[in-house]
């Protein structure tokens, strides 16, 4: 079995932070960049999982950073360089408390709550008589919110000015962004033979710009379906072909897993393992139509560290 990166223990110059996330670890450097290493851990249901995938850092790192190039063309961005493939170095910016979701198609919460009889999502009124999966008429705005335990919580966006949790000006700007980006993405996926569902974005905010942070377009972020097979899919009332880590999860539900309290992790096998690597790996490809190149694992701790330690010095010589 080939190696993983599980976690990071580093401290480099000037470093004043550092964050575990379920999948990253962030350095903070003088409060002026942030080092952030995709690691190979995997997360479903809000919970890590026991074993690493190999590769997986650096394929969402590399989607990421390969949509944030993209980006900069239309909006402003957090990155700045990616000095290693499994790390991207960019600006520290305020977040915003709220996260921009954009959907184009009824899935995932939004149909679940449509399910339940609900017309509005997050302030927004839906027709009668759609389907699963069904294209909306127009992308809608479903802002969330971090909640203080769980999962986050929809708001809407008078609910958001209400609160003054984003100043009016700034939320109307944050809203433009998103769907030009979910614009960019979705001609992207077009290119690639696939469509992009539904998808989030983060915004933060450095001395007084309003700046695009975290990873954009990833099949972590994000819920692709395959082109080709939509429309006939869709007629037949059957379940679309995703390009997601949903896989992962339905094995997961299928070995008894939901990341309810008190609940056992399946054990992955070998074989498992391998093949959720090699799904990554195609959805790199698929999404950016590149091939992968799978980075040297053999000393990557060491490789990472040297790296950044290159970068960061260049930048005070």
């Amino acid at each position: 079995m080939e190696n993983a990166l599980v976690s990071t223990n580093y401290f480099f110059k000037n470093q004043t932070g550092f964050y575990r996330g379920k999948v990253r670890d962030v350095y903070n450097i003088n409060d002026e960049l942030l080092v952030v290493i995709a690691c190979d851990r995997i997360s479903a249901f809000d919970v890590v999982l026991k074993r690493a995938i190999p590769y997986k850092g650096q394929v969402l790192n590399q989607i990421a950073s390969f949509f944030l190039d993209m980006a900069s063309a239309e909006v402003p961005v957090w990155k700045i360089a990616s000095p290693d493939p499994n790390v991207t170095i960019g600006a520290t910016c305020k977040p915003y408390k709220v996260e921009m979701v954009i959907r184009g198609y009824l899935a995932g919460h939004a149909w679940r709550e449509y399910k339940l009889g609900k017309r509005s999502v997050c302030g927004v009124t839906l027709p009668e008589g759609l389907r699963e999966n069904d294209r909306l008429h127009t992308p809608i705005i479903t802002p969330t919110i971090k909640a203080d335990k769980g999962h986050d919580e929809d708001i809407s966006r008078e609910e958001i000015l209400k609160q003054g949790l984003i100043a009016e000006d700034e939320y109307t700007q944050l809203e433009a962004y998103t769907h030009k980006l979910y614009e960019m993405g979705s001609n992207k996926a077009n290119q690639q033979g696939l469509i992009l569902v539904d998808t989030k974005y983060e915004f933060g905010n450095k001395d007084g710009k309003i700046m695009l942070i975290d990873e954009i377009h990833t099949p972590d972020s994000s819920r692709y379906f395959y082109a080709d097979t939509y429309e006939a899919i869709q007629n037949k009332d059957q379940q679309q072909r995703q390009l997601s880590k949903e896989f992962v999860r339905q094995w997961l539900i299928e070995n008894g897993f939901r990341g309810n309290p008190g609940e056992l992790q399946p054990d992955m096998s070998d074989e498992f393992v391998q093949s959720i690597t090699d799904r990554y790996i195609e959805l790199f490809e698929r999404i950016t139509g590149e091939k992968f190149l799978k980075a040297d694992y053999s000393n990557i701790e060491k490789r990472i560290e040297n790296k950044v330690n290159q970068y960061l010095n260049q930048l005070h010589s």
